[in-house]
């Protein structure tokens, strides 16, 4: 850790020890880093004695896989939100875009006096807070959730050391991706009690059904293109809106944890269909990098982000046109390892 981030995780701290009025924002679609995260730090506080909600802009509910996390109720719809709050907290998220419809909640509190707090760990964060604890070498926002509530001189229960196990196993690939020290956060939150078989099953390896036709029609109609991403493969897929009617959001977005393990590519991409626009439709891209291209280069020319080894974005037009400006941006990205 340096001092800077040893800094920035002190200060973050101490403004916390202080909160009595808290709003906990996860991006839009939210994973198990970003909602564990909220969730985690959301009981630290409400135990406190704080009144706390955990809300993000969609879809309107929780995925199923993630909602068992909430033990306190913290979890709140949008509209249910109050108009503005002492203390804002963003987890997760690089850009005040990614939150949605409560993207202008960051400069309504900053133009209350309030305090905005952003906790990431995305190459592509915007700094938009008045306080940060920001780190693109760690491997996942609850890592640094973890490091936080330690600095307040918490003890971790059960309840929250699985919601900070939720978003480590799952944004380091099942520990594949973990350094020594994120092992060893990992073995405090075992200490507290975690279960690891049952928030790996819950969360990763629980699906109706239903998954195995969607995923057989999907990879079906899956393609390689060895020479493309220059030169180290790419591999993509499509979920139609039709295909993905059938299942959870959360099948859908295991799609590309499939589609990614193809030997022979170094990128893999996944469109998913989220709502038709004028003569075409609006797809959500999920990017992953075996290790050589920079998919955050890539996602951030489609107004997107994320890590270096998985990113993400939104884009309009038909599949075909959409691959075709994934390709050229894969084509121009920067290569990893100073190649």
């Amino acid at each position: 850790m340096t001092a800077t981030l040893a800094q920035d995780i002190e200060a973050a701290a101490a403004l916390l020890a202080g909160a009595t009025d808290v709003t906990l924002l996860g991006h839009v679609r939210p994973d198990a880093d970003a909602l564990g995260s909220a969730l985690a730090l959301g009981h630290v506080l409400h135990r406190r004695g704080a009144r706390v909600r955990v809300s993000f802009g969609e879809p309107d509910e929780a995925p199923e896989t993630l909602a068992w996390l909430d033990v306190d109720g913290l979890l709140t719809k949008p509209e249910d939100l109050p108009e503005t709050e002492q203390l804002l907290i963003a987890l997760d998220t690089p850009a005040p875009s990614r939150l949605g419809r409560l993207a202008g909640r960051v400069p309504a509190v900053r133009a209350a006096g309030g305090s905005v707090l952003v906790v990431d760990h995305h190459a592509t964060n915007e700094f938009y807070g008045t306080h940060h604890v920001v780190d693109e070498g760690t491997e996942a926002t609850a890592v640094l959730v973890a490091q936080i509530i330690e600095a307040m001189g918490v003890e971790l229960d059960e309840p929250a050391a699985r919601c900070l196990y939720a978003g480590i196993v799952t944004d380091t690939s099942g520990f594949r991706r973990a350094r020594p020290e994120t092992h060893l956060i990992a073995a405090r939150l075992l200490a507290a009690g975690v279960n690891p078989s049952e928030v790996a099953r819950r969360i990763v390896d629980d699906h109706p059904f239903a998954w195995l036709p969607m995923l057989s029609a999907v990879l079906a109609e899956a393609r390689l293109e060895p020479e493309a991403a220059q030169g180290f493969g790419f591999v993509h897929a499509v979920v139609r809106l039709a295909v993905a009617a059938t299942v959870r959001s959360e099948e859908v977005e295991s799609v590309i944890d499939v589609v990614r393990s193809t030997r022979e590519a170094g990128v893999a991409a996944v469109l998913k269909e989220f709502g038709p626009a004028a003569h075409s439709s609006v797809w959500t891209v999920s990017l992953r990098s075996a290790g050589r291209v920079d998919v955050s280069a890539a996602a951030a020319e489609f107004g997107g982000g994320g890590h270096r080894m998985a990113a993400g974005c939104t884009m309009e037009g038909t599949a075909d046109d959409v691959l075709a400006r994934l390709r050229d941006a894969l084509g121009r990205a920067p290569l990893l390892n100073g190649d």
